[in-house]
């Protein structure tokens, strides 16, 4: 039996081996998810200089869906970090899938971001 220990220990794996191939700068900052069971985030880090350029949580106050778990919770955090990138000039990132695969949220949270004006 694989358990949640398990599951994320080979995450931290996968993302480990992406990570030493991908960097962010601050001409094309590196975006980052984060998925939990219960809410998923996305950062715009710069590695080169350290700092998080903008971010998006459905663990913000503002944040109105009654489900911050599924789907649609996704495509609205892609949407407003997408939005707060483009309001302090960003367009190109790469994208930093965080060692999950690139389907269900994840993706969700990808298309919306490119949706609303990012190019990765």
């Amino acid at each position: 039996m694989i358990t949640k220990q398990d599951k994320n220990a080979t995450r931290k794996k996968r993302h480990a081996r992406v990570r030493a191939k991908l960097s962010g700068t601050s001409a094309r900052p590196r975006l980052n998810v984060y998925r939990s069971n219960k809410h998923i985030y996305a950062q715009l880090i710069d590695d080169m200089n350290g700092v998080t350029l903008a971010s998006a949580s459905t663990i913000e106050k503002d944040f109105a869906l009654e489900s911050t778990s599924n789907l649609e919770a996704a495509k609205a955090v892609g949407e407003l970090v997408a939005k707060r990138a483009v309001e302090k000039g960003i367009t190109a990132v790469v994208f930093d899938r965080g060692g999950y695969l690139y389907h269900g949220r994840v993706q969700a949270l990808a298309d919306a971001a490119r949706e609303n004006g990012l190019q990765f």
